[in-house]
């Protein structure tokens, strides 16, 4: 039987501000990316999301990002490399510090927003990611959709995780299709289901272009803030066991 993991973006609200429906879209995935307080997220929601998450038994991973509360992180910001490593290791901590309180293990690290874009192409933003998640733990999970931080992981002997999007377009070079562009994230269940059941038998998907994308995947990402995304991950998890794949934490796949 094929495996694949689900992990989906959570404790993402902050203050009075709320993000997603983390509640429900938890009985779902298996692995939640669980915001560190730069772009989204703070310390009781990060504690709730932990508790939550070992309640029903989805593992977690950190979700560093820009510190861009006002941008939702998904702005191109200039940082040095130093910067970069050292935002990421503080960020990780952070979440750590809740994972220790409740007795769970951190399982992964996936950048958020533009931090995650830009390091797909900028081989030093790259670098100074994984650096600062092995400076933390050499034996966390690095999730990467490709490009730069997936070669830095492995130039760094880092355990990494391949991530796809099923409810994002694809370019023929990898990247993802910016969200400015209409279509560009797919908000059809019956679509991102199909997409996704492609993605995992066929390691394959169409481009915008009108290409088909080889990838290696070992998780799936279902986006928290879609509307609908609860409803949205019910249908994806149910077609994936349709299928005869079954979901299981990226720790077990990758």
């Amino acid at each position: 039987m094929k495996q694949i993991d689900l992990n989906c973006d959570m404790g993402e609200s902050f203050g009075a501000w709320k993000m997603g429906d983390d509640e429900n879209v938890l009985r779902y995935i298996s692995s939640a990316n669980v915001a560190c307080g730069f772009h989204g997220g703070d310390p009781r929601v990060m504690l709730e999301t932990v508790v939550r998450a070992k309640e029903l038994g989805v593992a977690v991973g950190a979700h560093p990002g820009f510190q861009d509360l006002v941008g939702f992180g998904r702005r191109n910001i200039d940082v040095t490399a130093e910067q970069a490593r050292t935002d990421v290791l503080y960020q990780i901590g952070a979440l750590s510090g809740f994972c220790r309180r409740l007795g769970i293990p951190l399982q992964h690290v996936k950048p958020h927003g533009q931090l995650n874009n830009m390091a797909m192409s900028d081989a030093v933003l790259a670098e100074a990611i994984v650096l600062g998640i092995k400076d933390f733990d050499p034996n966390l999970l690095v999730v990467a959709y490709g490009g730069e931080l997936a070669r830095a992981a492995e130039k760094h002997g880092m355990r990494l995780a391949h991530e796809a999007f099923a409810d994002r377009e694809y370019h023929a070079n990898g990247t993802l299709v910016s969200r400015r562009v209409t279509g560009a994230v797919i908000t059809d269940p019956s679509r991102v289901v199909e997409r996704a059941i492609q993605m995992v038998e066929e390691s394959a998907v169409q481009t915008v272009e009108g290409t088909r994308l080889h990838l290696t995947i070992d998780t799936l990402c279902v986006h928290g803030d879609t509307p609908g995304a609860a409803g949205l991950a019910e249908k994806l998890r149910q077609g994936l066991r349709d299928a005869g794949i079954e979901v299981k934490a990226m720790g077990t796949v990758a």
